[in-house]
């Protein structure tokens, strides 16, 4: 019986050491694009048991922001033809034609003319771009612009008839703990709508890998899936808030975290797409970083909050304003600065020429600046694209690179 007892307590422990160990290596959260592939889901009845008790009043009405939202939302298919890979086939009988890959996501009408907002990884590299509106129309897409340092395209349909659209909200004014509904294409399913709350803004997620990428997505825990991306963030009032881009994940699939770009910063995106024909960036000419509390002991500072000044660029915005290396940034405009995101976001939402009131501490003193913005160049001019599109080809400017190389005659490339 002693033996019985002791085999049986050796396999109970022997099983909590394996499954803990399994746990700590390999679920882990991994971050990804909500992008979707043709593979399906497994699809399950549910039953329902009685939870009257817990039935809260205060649970606002989705119904009219999601009635409001459904139709702005469509679905975003990408065709690209790739190569196949070398056969025993192909060496009898040649090489086999190429095949299409399909990557599909979702997007948001945003006005009643047919232009839409998508994420940049889900038409990223496509040949070809149809839309499927909610009610199975589909059309052709032109892409006007995309952008990798904000994740936002900007495509464009021709519809026969004006189209149901969403209308921006101001993402500087969503609360942590505020109602939200995610809308999108779930694995290639029409429009879907899930609810949840924001759980925090300002996420640096690290997850666009581009130097220079503002990431300050606004976190939920909204269902969000697979060819959720490119999808809607809205209020309770249905207006827009985010385009959902991002999952946190162990699997692939919902686990509890998703990410939105906020509205403010796509809606300037595009309207430098439509304006300019290029993103406008702002700068304000320093170098800068994040406050811990081992850094704010060694700087002799009071506070994490905010961002730490490392160096200026003696001709550059902030410098030509009066702020100095050390000067630690806690607000510009009406925006509180707790970390590199919210910075970021809060100039990245601004144009070269725009002036800013940047707040920040010196000491023990607080002291206000006026900036005004300046381009990667260093002035204020607006940046144009200067391209001549003839015979289907597309010409812009040499670099002075390609200009230096030899035997390069022609001012022009294609």
């Amino acid at each position: 019986m002693k033996k019985i007892l002791t085999l049986l307590l050796v396999s109970v422990l022997g099983g909590i050491i394996t499954l803990s160990a399994y746990k700590l290596v390999f679920e882990k959260d991994c971050l990804f694009p909500v992008t979707s592939t043709t593979s399906k889901p497994a699809f399950f009845p549910t039953t329902n048991v009685s939870n009257t008790g817990v039935y809260n009043a205060a649970t606002p009405d989705f119904t009219v922001a999601a009635e409001n939202t459904v139709h702005a939302v469509v679905h975003v298919m990408n065709t690209t033809m790739m190569s196949a890979p070398m056969t025993l086939q192909d060496l009898f009988l040649g090489r086999s034609s190429q095949r299409p890959q399909v990557g599909t996501g979702s997007g948001v009408i945003i006005s009643p003319d047919g232009y839409i907002i998508t994420n940049n990884h889900v038409i990223n590299g496509a040949q070809n771009i149809s839309i499927t509106l909610n009610d199975n129309k589909t059309y052709t897409a032109e892409l006007i612009g995309s952008d990798e340092k904000t994740d936002i395209a900007l495509l464009k349909i021709d519809a026969d008839e004006n189209l149901p659209y969403a209308t921006f909200g101001d993402s500087d004014q969503v609360k942590v703990g505020e109602w939200v509904l995610a809308v999108g294409n779930p694995f290639n399913l029409t429009s879907t709508v899930t609810a949840g709350i924001v759980s925090a803004k300002a996420r640096n997620i690290n997850i666009l890998g581009d130097v220079g990428a503002i990431e300050s997505f606004i976190q939920t825990d909204a269902v969000v899936n697979p060819g959720n991306s490119g999808g809607a963030l809205v209020d309770t009032k249905g207006e827009l808030v985010g385009i959902n881009a991002a999952i946190a994940s162990n699997t692939g699939s919902y686990t509890g975290y998703s990410f939105a770009i906020p509205s403010n910063i796509v809606k300037k995106v595009i309207s430098d797409f439509i304006d300019y024909g290029e993103i406008q960036r702002a700068y304000l000419g320093i170098t800068f970083r994040e406050i811990d509390g081992e850094f704010a002991n060694e700087k002799g500072l009071d506070n994490t909050y905010g961002v730490y000044v490392v160096d200026v660029s003696e001709d550059g915005a902030a410098g030509q304003a009066g702020i100095i290396s050390g000067d630690v940034i806690v607000q510009v405009d009406n925006s509180k600065i707790n970390n590199k995101s919210s910075l970021l976001e809060a100039i990245g939402t601004k144009r070269p020429g725009d002036e800013v009131q940047v707040f920040v501490h010196r000491g023990n003193s607080m002291k206000q600046y006026t900036v005004t913005l300046k381009n990667r160049s260093g002035n204020t001019e607006v940046v144009k694209k200067d391209n001549i599109e003839i015979l289907g080809g597309e010409f812009e400017p040499v670099s002075k690179e390609v200009m230096d190389e030899p035997k390069i005659e022609k001012k022009k490339k294609i």
